[in-house]
Formats: structure tokens, C-alpha cells, sequence
């Protein structure tokens, strides 16, 4: 696996620019917010997922009645231009999923960089314990053999209470 950056001549920012960036946007973004993940969103989710052919009737019936257009409060030009902007703003979310996901892979990657350099700095420590020069490494050998014994073991389900089948009686 290849874990190397890809030679580039943009500038380089840390994490702690990132961040400041990042926060920097909200604000210029129209709508934005953060709803909470809660049964009472679901209505929400629902009713925002109510499908294309759903949405060409109801800007239909906005169109053909000035009744509906007027309780609405909104012409069929206006519900079109919002269902534009949703679809434009749904490539930016694709985008920004895009960013997230590059992001968590590249700190993925970072973590195998250092976990192989760990394990290697393990595997070289326990051939230098052998030689009396390097005991002093015996007690980091050890316990990273302990911790890693630890991280192997599996927790064994409770097992499961067996219920007896119901008794029938014959008359």
C-alpha cells in the first residue's frame, strides 16, 4: 500500500489551520445548521424526502390554482428555483462527504505509518533484549507484549438463558 502525500505546489496547512478555516464557513452558509439526531427529526427527514414526482404535482397544483398558489405563498418559478439550489447544494454536500472522507483516510494512513514504525521499534527492541547491553529495554518490551496480549483477547458473550419449552397438556 502506498502511503506517500502526492508531491503538490499548494501550500501545506496544519490541522490547527484547517480548523480555523472550517468554522470560518458556517456562517457563509445559508441555512446552515445542525439539527439533533432525535425521533422527533424523523417527520422531518420524511417530509424532506418526499420524492420528484411528489414535488412536479405539488408546484402543478401551485401553478393551476391561484388558490394554492396564494395559501402557499410561493409561484412555481420560486419552487423550482428552490429545488434548484437544493440540487446545487447537494453537489456541495457530495463534495464536502468527499473532504470528510480523504481526511479520515489520510489520518487512517497516518496512524499505519506510525503503527508500523511502533511495531517495528518492538520487533527490533525484542531481538537487542537479548544481549545483555540492552537489557534496559526489557521493561518496554514487556509491557508492550502485555498490552498487545490484552488488546487480543476477546470478551466471550454471557451465554444465552435457555428458556424450556412451554409444557402442553393433553385432555
Amino acid at each position: 500500500m502506498d502511503t506517500t502525500a502526492p508531491v503538490t505546489n499548494t501550500p501545506i496547512m496544519t490541522p490547527e489551520q484547517f480548523i480555523e478555516h472550517l468554522r470560518g464557513l458556517p456562517p457563509q452558509l445559508p441555512d446552515f445548521v445542525l439539527l439533533p439526531k432525535s425521533p422527533e427529526m424523523a417527520n422531518v427527514r420524511r417530509i424532506a424526502n418526499l420524492g420528484t414526482e411528489i414535488a412536479q404535482e405539488g408546484i402543478g397544483a401551485i401553478g393551476a390554482s391561484e388558490v394554492v398558489q396564494s395559501a402557499i405563498g410561493l409561484t412555481p418559478e420560486q419552487m423550482h428555483a428552490a429545488e434548484d439550489e437544493i440540487a446545487r447544494w447537494a453537489v456541495a454536500e457530495g463534495e464536502a462527504y468527499t473532504l470528510y472522507r480523504g481526511l479520515a483516510d489520510a489520518n487512517l494512513v497516518r496512524r499505519h505509518r506510525l503503527g508500523l514504525a511502533l511495531m517495528q521499534a518492538y520487533n527490533v527492541s525484542r531481538q537487542l533484549v537479548r544481549q545483555e547491553e540492552h537489557a534496559h529495554l526489557l521493561p518496554h518490551v514487556q509491557r508492550i507484549f502485555h498490552v498487545r496480549k490484552l488488546a487480543r483477547r476477546r470478551i466471550k458473550p454471557a451465554a444465552a438463558p435457555q428458556t424450556q419449552p412451554p409444557v402442553t397438556t393433553q385432555a
